[in-house]
């Protein structure tokens, strides 16, 4: 069987084709479906849990009826939300890292081994939070300069122009993000240090961003439409009783924490697949030549 996926994976594809990217992606989740899990629930779906349960528990005791609220319990809810939001960070970026090594072992016809994937994620901890880092910083950046750009327009030229302004800005500031989708997968693999890669991916994904932009915004809508569906429920719940019970908020914490895994495991091996993808339209690069690095 080993043999069999190779083989079929291995043909040199003319261009980037969306289909072919989710239909490998859900190929390799279906065969490491067990260590998947294993990565996810260390990784994400833990983490998510506890810190799920904190901002629920914070919102379940908001009292909406008093215009009062006790500054000091506030700003330490919200230092101690900003730190476990960036222990998630840094684990999220651990779960990435990881199912990029699993991805590329499976791609190549051999098991993946959840210590081995582990060791990779935490041997390139460092470096992956310095693209994710970066990454973060440009787009904010670039969104503060739309917003800027915007605010001036908006006196002077009305809505309209303003409008057409943003959007002329918000496809280069897509493109850029689009041009470092693989940096994580590049770092991973080929070991090129923080920019190196970045760089790099910018080299293999030139030409084929439409297709990684049209790839990315169907998974993005699709978790959208599932995170949505989620709150909804669980809005619609709240709004019915009024408050939440303990058990509704263990219930609502875990079933979010699902959600924002699955979701997160997705994406992830879909950049994976797409990194290896990408590998083979440029350099017609064998899944044999991916894995040598980690021999």
């Amino acid at each position: 069987m080993g043999d069999i996926m190779v083989s079929t994976t291995l043909e040199r594809p003319e261009k980037f084709r969306i289909g072919r990217v989710f239909s490998n992606s859900f190929a390799v989740i279906g065969r490491n479906l067990g260590l998947l899990v294993g990565l996810a629930a260390l990784f994400s779906a833990l983490p998510a849990l506890v810190l799920n349960l904190w901002n629920y528990r914070n919102f379940a005791n908001l009292d909406f009826a008093s215009p009062e609220t006790d500054p000091s319990a506030f700003l330490g809810n919200s230092l101690i939300s900003t730190a476990f939001g960036l222990i998630y960070f840094v684990l999220a970026l651990l779960f990435q890292s990881s199912l990029v090594r699993a991805t590329i072992e499976d791609l190549n016809g051999k098991r993946p081994a959840i210590g081995d994937c582990v060791q990779i994620a935490l041997r390139c901890i460092f470096p992956t939070l310095g693209i994710g880092l970066v990454v973060f910083l440009t787009a904010f950046l670039a969104m503060v300069v739309m917003m800027f750009v915007a605010g001036i327009l908006i006196p002077v030229f009305g809505t309209a122009i303003a409008f057409v302004a943003f959007m002329a800005l918000l496809v280069p500031g897509i493109m850029l993000l689009l041009g470092v989708s693989v940096s994580v997968p590049v770092l991973i693999q080929e070991r090129l240090g923080v920019f190196g890669s970045m760089s790099r991916s910018r080299a293999l994904t030139k030409g084929s961003r439409w297709s990684l932009f049209g790839l990315l915004l169907i998974l993005l809508l699709a978790a959208i439409a599932i995170q949505m569906a989620f709150a909804l429920v669980f809005g619609l719940a709240f709004a019915l009783t009024g408050s939440l019970s303990t058990v509704g908020l263990i219930v609502g914490a875990i079933g979010s924490s699902v959600v924002s895994t699955v979701v997160a495991t997705v994406i992830s091996v879909a950049i994976a697949v797409s990194y290896v993808e990408l590998r083979q339209v440029k350099e017609g690069t064998s899944v044999d030549e991916l894995a040598e690095i980690f021999a």
